[in-house]
């Protein structure tokens, strides 16, 4: 175990552990305390082990509760050490891609958002944004590149004939355009794996190893919280089980019938209230 999942367990031990032994104990010498009355230990300790699981076991006298505790110790290093993981192949993919593929375009935002990582991993290039070196706009029409990509999706979108494109100042040019805006790559986010494939096979690589340890990191914190509602659940039931005004009564029932084309049978039934 990491130091850092150790500093955890213990600090949760001692906030938890500390309040409720000092609560055991009755205040004057003679009456039960708050551990020692079972009415008050049938809650006590089922929030105790919600809180830190196995806790309840163990102040109930239950050396089991030893066992939801080093789970609880577990899964924890294991939950921090994923997520370390997972960040440090983010940080080595988006490194990858500000050096490798954007670094010919010398960007000024160096961050995005996630999406935009995920398409680098799929396309060699972005594209340019606008063809047109004049002040007017002309959309890329490279359809291997991410923004060709998006133009062709415009114009499949919303123009008639994506083979025949209206003029450019009618309603059905400007949706594409606005659409297309709104998706494209801009130049400061521009990128290209182009005679580097087998940095864009590493990038897809690591991109790949980030995203399955923040997912594992997401199932084991899963299992965590299980183990703390498993170990409360525990806990109630053995404090119900343990309590000395506990009644339980058996009620057992057989029946036998006879019908009248000679078909017999037989139902017994038990159930147990406590």
């Amino acid at each position: 175990m990491t130091g850092r999942g150790r500093g955890i367990v213990v600090l949760a031990l001692l906030v938890v552990g500390g309040p409720l032994a000092a609560q055991s104990a009755p205040a004057d010498g003679g009456g039960p305390g708050l551990l020692t009355d079972p009415a008050k230990a049938s809650w006590v300790r089922p929030l105790a082990s919600l809180l830190i699981p196995g806790t309840g076991q163990l102040l109930g006298g239950h050396p089991r509760g030893a066992l939801y505790l080093v789970a609880e110790a577990l899964l924890i290093t294991r939950t921090l050490s994923l997520n370390a993981e997972g960040h440090r192949n983010q940080d080595r993919y988006r490194e990858l891609a500000m050096v490798v593929a954007r670094g010919e375009f010398q960007p000024v935002v160096q961050d995005t958002v996630f999406e935009y990582y995920e398409q680098m991993g799929r396309y060699v290039e972005s594209g340019p944004y606008d063809t047109d070196p004049g002040p007017g706009f002309a959309p890329p029409m490279d359809e291997r590149t991410y923004n060709g990509q998006i133009w062709q999706l415009a114009r499949t979108t919303f123009f008639p004939d994506p083979a025949n494109p209206p003029p450019p100042d009618s309603p059905e040019y400007q949706r594409a355009e606005a659409f297309y805006f709104s998706r494209a790559i801009g130049p400061n986010f521009r990128w290209s794996w182009r005679n580097a494939g087998l940095e864009q096979d590493l990038y897809r690589q690591t991109i790949a190893a980030s995203d399955g340890a923040f997912r594992e990191a997401t199932t084991t914190l899963g299992v965590l919280l299980a183990n703390h509602l498993l170990s409360a659940v525990d806990a109630f039931v053995t404090g119900r089980l343990s309590s000395p005004d506990r009644e339980i009564s058996l009620h057992t029932g057989l029946r036998w019938s006879a019908g009248r084309h000679r078909a017999a049978g037989f139902a017994a039934a038990v159930s147990v209230a406590w």
